[in-house]
């Protein structure tokens, strides 16, 4: 199975691809150096015979047929001359002078460059020397052979032409190999990615990718794709979470109009009571609308779409007008609200998104601090970071709940009988991320430190 994937995977056929334009280089390579090697070999041994022949040829033409006879007798007898072959015939092909029994049948060519192969040096042996030869016209119609044994420099050719095959059948043996082995390995971890993925279709999101311990590249796609599943795992659980809280807070009104308008149809019609009945019917169905149009909001502030509305806000400003904003309500309850911090706090974003954002946190510290407490709504720079604040000295929330209350829908209060939807703090959630910003609670000792760091212009945020 793993082997029929292998053949089939398009890794394979690339390291084919890339194994034959390599080993057209590598053959391409080895030949020029046997060709060149062969041709240096050669052209050394054709200097030497060449050298020779002009010799004889020089003795020839100064004294005449007798003294060449004489050299090429010299030259045979000769130790030293051992490996060299000389011939000299008349116009008729007589032989004169010499170490070759006749002339060589196979040489046809009347001068130039010829290769034959001589008879056995003597009668034990075996082998005929392959002889290299210049042969020459002379003027009286005589020709001459100049020639040397080259079995040696053949053999060395061969040998370098047997060790260029074999290190290109090698090298192509290698290669095939290795893109097996590679491609198989590639194949395995993709086929284990795949066979996860048909588990978490075939079973839920709790499948993870194993990992290897090896650190590499498929490790880390691996991480980031198990990263990738614990997210779209958590985003399913945020979205169950939402949609049971959605039921569970549309259910309470919906159950009360339904209860009031099936009570009003069973009964005389009274217009005082129907004129209440409306009005509360209009208050409930103000507070479905609410809840949808929150939802609405916080999905658009996430597509980004508001980043083009984007200008300088005085974060300074935003936090006077939310004071103002929230000074009759802190008023009632008996609350000091409070502005402080710098004059100038000047941040890019969008200034009715981070209005909207500061006003929920103040929102929540009148809902959930203590009454007649005190509410510090503060902007700063702190190190050149614009940074603006709501503290309060209330029961503050749970350090474990931290995370948690930026959740759509999620209440400090499970039984939702406190008025409000858990939506404030997903939109102050969303307004931050939209701005690149970092969202920080900390322990007001008693009471909570709401913060809200924005990036500092040209700087990610802190």
């Amino acid at each position: 199975m793993l082997l029929a994937e292998t053949l089939r995977s398009s890794t394979f056929k690339l390291a084919l691809i890339a194994i034959g334009a390599f080993g057209v280089i590598v053959s391409g390579i080895f030949s020029y150096v046997y060709l060149s090697t062969s041709a240096y070999v050669r052209s050394r041994s054709d200097g030497e015979i060449a050298a020779e022949a002009t010799r004889l040829r020089d003795a020839y033409a100064q004294h005449g047929r007798d003294r060449l006879v004489e050299l090429i007798k010299q030259r045979t007898a000769d130790r030293s001359f051992a490996g060299h072959f000389y011939l000299l015939a008349d116009p008729a092909s007589a032989i004169l002078a010499g170490n070759l029994g006749q002339w060589p049948l196979s040489v046809v060519t009347p001068s130039g460059w010829t290769e034959f192969r001589a008879s056995p040096a003597s009668p034990q042996a075996t082998e005929r020397p392959l002889v290299r030869a210049m042969l020459e016209n002379l003027p009286g119609g005589d020709r001459l052979l100049v020639g040397r044994d080259i079995s040696d420099l053949d053999n060395f050719a061969a040998q370098i032409r047997a060790a260029v095959i074999s290190i290109v059948v090698l090298v192509f043996v290698m290669a095939g190999v290795a893109s097996i082995l590679v491609t198989r390995r590639t194949v395995g971890r993709i086929e284990s990615i795949n066979a996860t993925s048909r588990a978490i279709m075939a079973s839920g999101l709790d499948k993870r990718i194993p990992l290897r311990g090896s650190n590499d590249e498929w490790d880390r796609v691996a991480e980031n794709l198990n990263l990738m599943l614990d997210r779209i795992q958590t985003l399913m659980g945020e979205v169950k979470q939402v949609s049971d809280n959605v039921a569970h807070d549309l259910r309470t009104p919906l159950t009360r109009m339904r209860g009031r308008l099936e009570k009003a149809h069973h009964r005389p019609r009274q217009e005082e009571a129907d004129q209440a009945l409306i009005d509360d019917t209009i208050a409930e169905l103000d507070v479905v609308l609410r809840i949808f149009l929150s939802i609405t909001r916080i999905s658009q502030i996430e597509s980004q779409v508001r980043k083009s509305g984007f200008r300088s806000v005085n974060l300074a400003e935003v936090a006077g007008e939310v004071v103002e904003l929230y000074d009759a309500a802190a008023e009632e309850d008996g609350t000091r609200l409070f502005m402080a911090g710098d004059r100038e706090v000047t941040v890019t974003g969008d200034r009715d998104l981070i209005f909207d954002a500061v006003a929920n946190v103040v929102d929540n510290a009148l809902k959930h601090g203590r009454p007649a407490g005190r509410i510090v709504v503060a902007s700063e720079n702190v190190g050149g970071i614009p940074v603006i604040s709501v503290s309060d000295d209330g029961p503050g929330i749970p350090a474990e709940q931290h995370e948690q209350v930026f959740k759509r829908f999620y209440r400090l209060e499970q039984s939702r009988y406190t008025p409000g939807n858990g939506l404030g703090l997903s939109l102050v959630a969303a307004v931050a991320r939209l701005h690149g910003a970092r969202v920080e609670m900390l322990d007001n000792a008693p009471g909570l430190v709401f913060k809200i760091w924005f990036p500092a212009p040209g700087m990610p945020c802190p």
